[in-house]
């Protein structure tokens, strides 16, 4: 014969202190963005976020040495470090402009060894005693470079953004002996994109800085 009492057959078996009620668990699994590990502790984005940040901490870095603008840095970056993001985070030049940050533009053109290159492309680690040239070292105190004076005697600029990338390839252009022709000059310089279209004007820069007219 059952002992069992009507109130003890309705009422539900006991949780385990441990155990989650379902409502508690439905909110908790909502709020830590549905990680949950066993026994009921919940591993949220904090943690995650954590973990990431130890992770972002742990990255490889080197140190590198090199001489920009005439000036020796020792700096320690991230070994991902692009060439422009030293310039720009690292030096504080920012002249060197990030465009498309896929070698497309030319807007971070600088001279590596006396040779153009697109900053944003070339690691800062692989560049350990090499020189590099930005637009803030071509002149000379408030003498500007002649193509710098040019581009201004020439208005061969609208809105300025990509104006650095195309002076310093334009050095680059001058210094490579690539000025005998307006063609030679815009076959040169095609790497670098003008939006507001000022091309006429920048060949016409390079000409008088390199003595053609």
């Amino acid at each position: 014969m059952s002992t069992e009492t009507p109130e003890s057959a309705a009422s539900p078996p006991a949780r385990s202190p441990s155990t989650p009620s379902r409502r508690t668990f439905i909110a908790t699994t909502t709020a830590a963005g549905g990680v949950v590990a066993a026994g009921g502790l919940v591993a949220g984005p904090a943690l995650l976020g954590a973990q990431e940040a130890a992770a972002a901490d742990a990255s490889p870095s080197s140190r590198v040495s090199l001489t920009v603008n005439g000036e020796r840095h020792i700096v320690t970056v991230d070994n991902r470090t692009s060439l422009l993001d030293l310039l720009r985070e690292h030096l504080d030049l920012t002249g060197s402009k990030k465009g498309c940050n896929a070698g497309a533009c030319g807007a971070c053109t600088v001279l590596v060894d006396g040779r153009r290159v697109n900053s944003c492309l070339i690691l800062a680690v692989r560049l350990e005693g090499a020189e590099v040239t930005t637009v803030e070292g071509l002149a000379r105190g408030e003498r500007l470079h002649p193509l710098q004076q040019a581009f201004i005697d020439q208005d061969a600029f609208q809105c300025g953004y990509c104006t650095p990338g195309q002076i310093m390839s334009g050095v680059g252009c001058i210094e490579e002996g690539h000025t005998g022709s307006a063609d030679e000059i815009r076959e040169s310089m095609s790497g670098n994109l003008c939006r507001c279209g000022c091309y006429v004007k920048i060949v016409r820069a390079v000409e008088q800085a390199s003595g053609r007219k």
